[in-house]
Formats: structure tokens, sequence, C-alpha cells
């Protein structure tokens, strides 16, 4: 088991910053602008605000302002921007603060679809300069994906490994674009090869579709590779499909993946006191309930004490989890259902790795400029790099 609590990764090192300065003045930010667009991700609106009712002689709920300096400040509270964060790190929250809000969720899917789509197709572009790779669509047991790697070559150390990623978006947004965000750097910075698949979402599929979609890739996979060079890995909505397909896998008798990695959100429900500081810490109002995964589209009907939907309920299903990577950010609204997910690990003798970035909100390395974010996908390759290599020599479950 290894806990790290890093401002820059491994290294631990911290970051001395001067705020830059900014020429504009103090913004209001509104509930959605920055709780929908990170990448996209997991929990749609993420948080509900709070609810007046009618008639009701309380005070009204306050207002989140972000400064120049990206301090925060909601009713008496203030908070500055953390003094471990990077330079750019406060430069891209500054951008997110002003970024238009986000179509609400009651609208046509197909405006929130287009919004995400844009915003994650600058993130590729951005990253594909910085991160050169090959990207090809295919379709792999009826299930279409993209295949990402490195523009210099898979290595010849990695020509036997594959990992699949699991984009985010609510279940409901974040194909291909941003399946590409979370798969470029790692396919450019690990020199293997990626694979982003389009898994069926809501509000058009409901669970298990996604699940189902997983599984019938890695089947696929699986006459190619060995069940121990397989990793599989996702961010927000990606990183609870992640903890997800390991259980329906083992619930289906297939050979369980080499190790994964769910970030920004894992094997239980968006609850904790991140899934109230969080959303302040990034901007947004207070709240008062979190949006929960169940309250989505795609889980329409689903048993939230079925191990499948929801892998930490069981203790017996995470004792056969492999080896497992978690990422999470001291801003991330998720952050307390990830530091639960890896104790849960623990105490089921998986070994779990955690790695939270200070000043970080959720899917902070959706944009590739950050020193932090370089040190996510760091971070990301090594632990694949050494899980899927001492697995190879080991029994598999």
């Amino acid at each position: 088991m290894k806990l790290i609590s890093s401002t820059g990764g491994y290294s631990g090192a911290k970051m001395q910053l001067d705020f830059m300065a900014f020429p504009y003045a103090p913004f209001r930010i509104n509930l959605l602008a920055r709780s929908l667009f990170a990448c996209g991700l997991l929990i749609a609106a993420s948080v509900l605000p709070a609810a007046q009712p009618a008639g009701s002689t309380m005070p009204p709920t306050p207002s989140t302002i972000v400064a120049p300096s990206g301090a925060i400040t909601s009713g008496p509270l203030s908070i500055p921007f953390s003094h471990y964060a990077s330079d750019e790190a406060l430069a891209q929250f500054l951008r997110d603060a002003a970024r238009p809000p986000a179509p609400g969720l009651g609208g046509p899917i197909d405006a929130s679809r287009r919004y995400y789509d844009a915003i994650n197709s600058d993130r590729v572009q951005r990253m594909k300069k910085l991160y050169p790779v090959e990207i090809k669509s295919e379709r792999i047991a009826g299930v279409g994906a993209d295949i990402v790697t490195p523009a210099s070559g898979v290595s010849a150390a990695n020509r036997g490994r594959v990992l699949i990623n699991l984009h985010g978006g609510a279940f409901l947004w974040g194909a291909h674009s941003g399946g590409l965000v979370e798969s470029i750097p790692v396919a450019s910075v690990g020199k293997l090869k990626v694979i982003s698949i389009d898994y069926r979402q809501g509000p058009e599929a409901t669970f298990p579709a996604a699940s189902e979609d997983v599984a019938a890739v890695y089947t696929a996979l699986l006459k190619r590779y060995k069940p121990q060079n397989i990793g599989i890995y996702g961010c927000s909505a990606g990183g609870v499909l992640t903890a997800q397909s390991v259980a329906w896998i083992a619930a289906h008798g297939l050979p369980r993946p080499g190790a994964v990695g769910t970030y920004c959100a894992s094997l239980v429900e968006a609850w904790g006191d991140s899934a109230f500081v969080g959303p302040v810490l990034s901007g947004q109002a207070p709240v008062t309930k979190p949006l929960l995964l169940l309250d989505l589209p795609y889980f329409k009907g689903a048993d939230p004490r079925d191990p499948l939907v929801l892998p930490g309920v069981s203790a017996g299903v995470l004792a056969n989890f492999p080896p497992t990577l978690l990422i999470s950010g001291s801003r991330d609204f998720a952050l307390s259902s990830v530091l639960r997910s890896h104790a849960l690990l623990v105490q089921a003798g998986v070994d779990a790795e955690l790695h939270v970035y200070e000043g970080m909100w959720h899917s902070f390395f959706s944009d590739p400029e950050l020193p932090e974010s370089r040190a996510a996908y760091d971070a990301m390759v090594r632990f694949f790099e050494i899980a899927l290599t001492v697995l190879r020599r080991l029994p598999v479950a």
C-alpha cells in the first residue's frame, strides 16, 4: 500500500510562486460553469445549490467570488489560492472560472455534448503539440474505439501491453474527444498503445450497457494480450466505470486485468466532506446535497446495494481487485469518495496507490500545460509500468 500526498507528483517538491497579475476584476461564478466543464465529469452538475423554500425568511445562499489572485470568497469565508500550486495552475483556474456556463442538465443532451466536445477538442489540439501521437478509429467487438499510439512508436518493452481508457463525462458525453484527452499524454509519455472506447451512455442507454461494452472489448483483446498485460483506467465517470468493469469482469468469469486506475472517482458515491467543501474551493456556490451517481440518467433503476454498480459495498468483490492507482486533488469535490475507496481497497488487501495533488480540482490533468498534470501523467505511466511488469511473473486470480 502506498499513500502519496503530492504537490507535484512523486517528487513532492514545494512549488514557490508569485501570484500573477490579471487585468480583470473579480467575477462571480455560475454554479455549473466549473463543476460541469472540468473534464466533464463524473457527476454532471456535481452539486445541487442550497434551495430556499417558497416564502422563506432564510438568508439567501451566498454567492462565490473568485478574485484575480485566485482567492475564493463565499459569504464570510475567504480562501486564497493554494500556496503550493503552480503559476500555470492559477492561470488555468482563472480561465476555467471565466468560462461561460454549461447547458443545464434539463436541456437537450446534444447541446451539452457540443459544449463539452468543443472544450475537449481544444485540449486535444494543445495536447498533440506537447505529446505527439498517431490516432486511428476502429470497431472492436462492435464497440467504437480510438487507438492512440506514440508518434515515435510503441517501445519494445510495451509491445505486449495495452491500456483501455474509459472516458469521463457523467455517463452522458465525452466520447472521442474526451477519451483522447485522457489517452494522448499517457500513450506519448508511456510509449504504449491506449485504446479509448466509445461505450454506451445515458440517456439513450442505462446500466449495465457500458460495463457490457467494456467487457466485450476486453474479451476481444484477450485474444491478443495476456490479461496481466492489460490495464484499464479512466477519469471521473470513467473512474467509476473502471471499478464497475473490474467487478463485472470477475462476475462473468473472465480473468482480471493486470492493473487499473480510477481517477477523480472510484468505488463509492461522492459523499463526504469534499462533496460540500470542494465546490466552494472550485469557485462554486455552497451546496446542501451532492448530485449523486444514481441521480444520473444512465443509472435509472440501478440498485446502490449492487456491487456491480458500486463495488465499494462488497469487501468480497474488492478483494479480487488488481493493483489500483487512485488520483485526485485537494479541491476535487470527489476527493472524499476517492479517499474512502482507497481505504476500502487497503482493508481488502489490495495493492492500492493514492496520489492527491495540492490545490488541484476535479480532472485537473485534462489541461496539459500544468506541471501538476505532467506529474500525474508520469505517475500513471510509472504505475502501469511497474504493475504490469510485476504481474507478468505472478499467478492471475
